[in-house]
């Protein structure tokens, strides 16, 4: 089995990746991801076919990404924004279209994997790479492998609460999730456009132009953002201590979180030290679809 498959299935738009040995893609493609579980199925299915047949090769390792988990319970997804995914034995069904097994983790696990193999995390040996984006999510990859624990909620880093909350943060929003404060209330792109409360600008790019055009909002907005995700990185780091942190998703282009995050977590570290590197990840928005490919690397 030389030709690795990976799919970063998104709630609108679905990728495919085909990798050589090497790790050269030999082919990538888009598509619209349909309405409904089945129509979702034969589109995934219909890819790999289409991608083996175009590559003249078959029986490639298929490893899929989606925005949820499968429980370890039940082996039915779990915590999918694509709510049709939700209850369904994705993998098994998918791998009984294609006559083989697949692999699925959730999409900011394999961007930890693609990162940490060969994005900006390579040849770091503790990596946590975190999606901060329409939603807020994490992942973690120690030594290449892949962490994603006993109850296969390793990084779930979105879901854990504010640490060092203000007077004025807490308790927090209450998330989907029927809780209150966590991290994707406050460092999701939605959060940071609410907190801002500028003319409907959803953007991190319209945000930050308006802050370096002296929008005095929009700048105490970056500013308690820039606090917030330090304070939640500082807890990762007391905890797991990773050698890099990789972030990705829309907001991972606000370069002044590179400059000022590192710094607005020190106080946070429990050590004389903090030497924790904070890189953007190299393969933009098609980390995930790389690290897809890789879920079968480690066997």
């Amino acid at each position: 089995m030389t030709l690795r498959i990976g799919i970063d299935l998104g709630g609108t738009k679905t990728e495919i990746v085909a990798l050589a040995p090497d790790g050269t893609p030999r082919l990538r493609r888009r598509a619209a991801t349909p309405d409904g579980y089945r129509p979702i199925l034969e589109m995934l299915a219909g890819l790999v076919r289409q991608a083996e047949s175009e590559l003249g090769e078959g029986g490639a390792s298929v490893g899929l990404g989606i925005p949820g988990s499968l429980s370890p319970a039940t082996g039915l997804v779990r915590n999918a924004n694509t709510q049709c995914l939700n209850g369904q034995p994705l993998d098994r069904d998918l791998a009984a279209l294609l006559g083989r097994p697949v692999r699925v983790s959730n999409d900011a696990n394999c961007l930890a994997l693609s990162e940490a193999a060969d994005g900006a995390g390579a040849g770091h040996g503790v990596v946590f790479a975190v999606i901060i984006g329409t939603g807020c999510g994490g992942g973690v990859v120690v030594d290449g492998r892949l962490i994603e624990g006993y109850n296969r909620v390793g990084g779930e880093w979105g879901h854990t609460p504010l640490p060092w909350m203000t007077p004025a943060e807490f308790p927090g929003p209450r998330c989907w999730c029927g809780l209150h404060g966590c991290l994707e209330t406050f460092l999701c792109g939605p959060a940071l456009a609410a907190d801002w409360k500028g003319a409907g600008e959803r953007s991190a790019h319209g945000i930050a132009a308006a802050a370096e055009a002296g929008d005095a909002a929009a700048q105490g907005a970056l500013e308690r953002h820039a606090s917030r995700l330090a304070r939640a990185l500082a807890a990762v780091t007391n905890l797991i201590d990773p050698d890099a942190i990789v972030l990705g998703g829309g907001l991972s282009n606000l370069g002044h979180l590179y400059e000022t995050v590192p710094g607005l977590m020190a106080p946070f570290i429990f050590g004389d030290v903090g030497r924790t590197r904070l890189l953007r990840a190299k393969h933009g928005d098609s980390s995930g679809v790389f690290g897809a490919a890789r879920l079968w690397d480690k066997g």
